[in-house]
């Protein structure tokens, strides 16, 4: 499983998309588009991205463009991968 497929799963699994989340691709809105992601769902999200990939995520470090499209998200991520 490469980064993004990982990702996709973790959102379908944090959101409850029931498998939606499969058929996103870099270009899919999140935040904004998906009622389930809400701020509380952030949250959810960025605690399970740690704990998956054995990243830590500080407050300073996101914002709402960070969440907007699967693309950023990955970014984000890889980002956070490499250092």
């Amino acid at each position: 499983m490469n980064t993004q497929q990982h990702l996709l799963a973790i959102l379908d699994d944090v959101l409850s998309l029931e498998g939606r989340a499969k058929d996103f691709d870099a270009d899919t809105a999140l935040l904004g588009a998906i009622p389930e992601l809400d701020s509380m769902a952030v949250v959810s999200l960025i605690t399970a991205l740690e704990e998956q990939f054995g990243i830590v995520v500080e407050d300073d470090e996101i914002d709402g463009a960070t969440f907007a499209t699967v693309g950023s998200l990955l970014d984000f991520l890889n980002g956070k991968l490499a250092a």
